[in-house]
């Protein structure tokens, strides 16, 4: 049996590390032609309703790339159906919700998520893998209120935000009931994800940014302080991250997570010095991917650089690979990564 490779949990709770541990964000799928032939026969949600096939998809990437955990592959509106939200994920556009939410009514019509019930094969992919298949941490993951939120009253995805950011201040109470819906949502469903065996959790805020820091603090703040609070118990690192962010970091600092997540717009040196001292995760901009080896290499040993120099760093994306980055790429990035790093370690 190959050894455990426990360096990612430890550099999320900043202990002592040999090189700085690596995962892309949808490093399961997207570019993988192992994948595109799949998805010539399989959507996605065919995908996540074949355990074993989901199982082989998320574990492709850590046997491909040699990267540090594997992340459940998945779409963050997974949960809503057993809520009785109407959501399909169209190729090419997204998730689309045909019962948006729109008054309170709608929001007390919202179901409970029952796990076991709604999404059985969500469990039974992550036992597959921990239990069987890994040897390195599995990284669950849910949306957080937020970012549900936006595709359930805009009805899909978004580039303003316009109807969310609308209703979120002119209908607050319906707005705060909505947050309570998500959150016991969340909880119930990380909750779940880990005791089927997820080693680390992530919690993708991955529209916030739409939003300005005053805000932030009335509307989102304190209901991430209690999903946060409550995952707490469960013993496990916990990651929050956002997209377009940068306004929000010292924000997600207060928040009761081990690792804060950059996008490329703020670099790791730069959320040291404005006082980010909790382990970091990121954050070469996926564009680069696509630029030559030479550019991609100096990109990321500046990233090494400044997370040794923090200290705790996590390397990743500042967001999703997306399919046109060769595999190839990942690969050779994956263990530069690990060289550069363990010569700096030293």
């Amino acid at each position: 049996m190959t050894t455990f490779n426990d360096t990612l949990l430890r550099a999320a709770r900043g202990e002592k590390i040999e090189h700085t541990p690596v995962w892309y964000m949808r490093q399961a799928g997207r570019s993988q032609p192992e994948y595109m032939k799949i998805k010539e026969k399989y959507s996605l949600e065919e995908i996540t309703h074949q355990p074993e096939l989901c199982a082989y998809v998320t574990k492709l990437p850590v046997d491909q790339y040699n990267v540090d955990a594997a992340v459940l592959y998945k779409d963050i509106v997974t949960p809503l159906s057993g809520l009785g939200i109407d959501v399909k994920i169209k190729s090419g556009v997204g998730p689309v919700i045909s019962n948006p939410i729109r008054t309170v009514q709608d929001v007390h019509n919202l179901g409970e998520l029952s796990p076991q019930d709604d999404i059985p094969f969500v469990l039974e992919t992550i036992k597959l893998l921990t239990t069987e298949q890994l040897n390195v941490p599995l990284i669950g993951f849910a949306g957080a209120p937020f970012t549900l939120a936006s595709y359930m009253i805009e009805g899909g995805p978004s580039k303003s935000y316009n109807l969310t950011k609308s209703f979120m201040v002119s209908e607050s109470e319906t707005w705060f009931a909505l947050m309570d819906k998500l959150a016991d949502m969340t909880i119930t469903y990380i909750t779940a994800q880990v005791n089927a065996g997820a080693q680390v959790i992530q919690i993708f805020d991955s529209w916030v940014g739409a939003l300005n820091v005053a805000d932030y603090r009335i509307f989102i703040k304190p209901v991430m302080t209690r999903i946060f609070t409550e995952l707490r118990k469960l013993n496990v690192p916990l990651i929050t991250f956002g997209v377009g962010a940068s306004h929000l970091a010292n924000e997600w600092h207060d928040l009761p997570v081990d690792v804060v997540g950059l996008d490329w717009r703020l670099s790791i040196k730069e959320a040291g010095e404005r006082g980010l001292t909790k382990p970091l995760q990121g954050n070469l901009d996926p564009s680069m991917l696509l630029a030559d080896w030479s550019i991609i290499e100096e990109r990321a040993k500046t990233i090494i650089e400044q997370g040794v120099e923090h200290g705790s760093h996590i390397f990743n994306l500042g967001h999703g690979v997306f399919p046109d980055v060769k595999p190839a790429t990942l690969k050779k990035l994956t263990e530069l990564i690990h060289s550069y790093s363990a010569q700096l370690r030293k």
